[in-house]
């Protein structure tokens, strides 16, 4: 059966080969995981027109599935963003880009491809200072894991670093003399230090004395947060937990661990802060994927119009 990969020129096969070339140069595993992931789509959608092998492939084939992609619905009955779009198209470009210098494939069919322009979408509800603390407080502090959610929250507030980085942090990543934490492959695979503050620092030494000895008593374990079994935290579950929790403090607002780094990025352009700085801590590769953030300091812009613009009362 050519669908189970026996041929060396059906989709499958060659797909696993090409993700294999991706973790030969050293590429992520979440990378390579979301990859292999949009291509099985990809795949999927060729077979359904009979297509199997890699050369059967043409450029109509592509721009149907670009259709389709644009088309398609999700159970709640909302469309695909345009970065879902984006993402799942380029990974069919890369992969045949791929088969095309390796002449696996005689042209690729996805080359010049136009994909869809990405909007520069604002970040949603960034929490003020007040509404921040009033999620601070939803943790019960005077319980084990309340202890252990609110260091996770000051963490979140304090660096701005992502769900999955935080879950990857190892006791050894914090430097409480100098004040930092060392973010080990973040995304695209790069460390970075981030500053963190004292609140924070305190939280996390009350979690290391009062709550983590009591969750895995093995000293060897490197782990910073754990759940309730004693293992790594799952980013998934955290994000589930930090959505309760922001909820819980009925705020109005909704979000997860990622509303903690828009606002981290706000808070600190609001207040001052050089672009280039926070774009160093947010770990972004270009300044631009910074920039956005300067458009939601609207407190800012209104203190500026309110300054220069003539017409006053």
């Amino acid at each position: 059966d050519t669908k189970t990969g026996d041929d060396p020129q059906s989709l499958i096969y060659l797909t696993g080969r090409y993700l294999e070339h991706l973790r030969v140069r050293n590429f992520s595993g979440e990378t390579v995981y979301g990859r292999g992931k949009m291509l099985r789509y990809f795949r999927l959608f060729c077979e359904q027109l009979g297509l199997t092998q890699a050369r059967q492939i043409t450029r109509a084939v592509v721009l149907n599935y670009q259709g389709y992609l644009f088309h398609y619905r999700k159970e709640d009955g909302t469309a695909l963003t345009i970065g879902t779009q984006k993402a799942w198209l380029a990974a069919v470009a890369s992969f045949f880009s791929w088969l095309t210098r390796e002449s696996l494939v005689l042209y690729n069919p996805a080359s010049d491809l136009e994909l869809p322009r990405k909007e520069l979408r604002l970040p949603k509800g960034v929490l003020n200072a007040n509404e921040v603390e009033a999620v601070m407080n939803v943790p019960d502090v005077s319980a084990p894991m309340g202890i252990r959610d609110r260091a996770i929250l000051e963490v979140l507030y304090s660096t701005g670093i992502r769900r999955t980085e935080l879950c990857k942090l190892n006791q050894g990543d914090l430097d409480f003399d100098r004040g930092v934490i060392r973010v080990d492959q973040g995304k695209g695979k790069k460390d970075r230090y981030v500053p963190i503050g004292e609140r924070a620092l305190k939280w996390v030494e009350k979690y290391l004395v009062e709550v983590r000895p009591r969750l895995c008593p093995a000293m060897s374990d490197p782990t910073l947060f754990l759940n309730t079994l004693g293992q790594r935290m799952n980013p998934n579950r955290l994000g589930s937990q930090i959505h309760e929790i922001i909820k819980a403090s009925a705020i109005g607002k909704k979000g997860s661990c990622h509303l903690f780094r828009h606002t981290f990025a706000t808070l600190l352009l609001e207040n001052g802060c050089d672009v280039r700085y926070v774009q160093e801590m947010l770990g972004h590769s270009k300044l631009e994927t910074t920039a956005v953030y300067t458009h939601v300091s609207m407190r800012t812009l209104k203190a500026m119009h309110a300054k220069y613009h003539p017409a006053k009362l």
